[in-house]
């Protein structure tokens, strides 16, 4: 199921770099290469068309974002951190803390009393 939804999600995403590619921008865009778009989508032009294209393209796609994100955390219950295996080179930490007297480094100098 995940697989056809991956499928599915790649070919919206293309889908909808195209549908906005192909609309009208400040500039004349990649519509200009498409025809004459006025006699198949109607007096005004693709700019409806392709708005409300892109629009439910947009739709879909985040809806199959949605699907995909919950049945990839559904069939995978298991973190990467629960096959890692624990792997000791040696305790060299203490188990009880030293006392100041068993350490092996001197006193602190006290100032001379004037």
């Amino acid at each position: 199921m995940t697989s056809t939804l991956l499928i599915i999600q790649i070919v919206l995403a293309i889908l909808i770099t195209i549908a906005v590619l192909l609309q009208k921008s400040s500039s004349i865009g990649l519509g200009a290469y498409s025809g004459s778009n006025e006699s198949v989508f109607g007096a005004k032009g693709p700019t409806g068309f392709l708005t409300k294209f892109t629009f439910t393209l947009a739709l879909l796609l985040i809806i199959n974002t949605l699907a995909l994100g919950y049945l990839y955390t559904s069939e995978n219950k298991r973190s990467v951190a629960d096959t890692m295996e624990i792997t000791s080179t040696g305790n060299n930490t203490p188990a009880v803390p030293l006392t100041p007297a068993e350490t092996n480094t001197p006193a602190a100098p006290v100032a001379p009393a004037q």
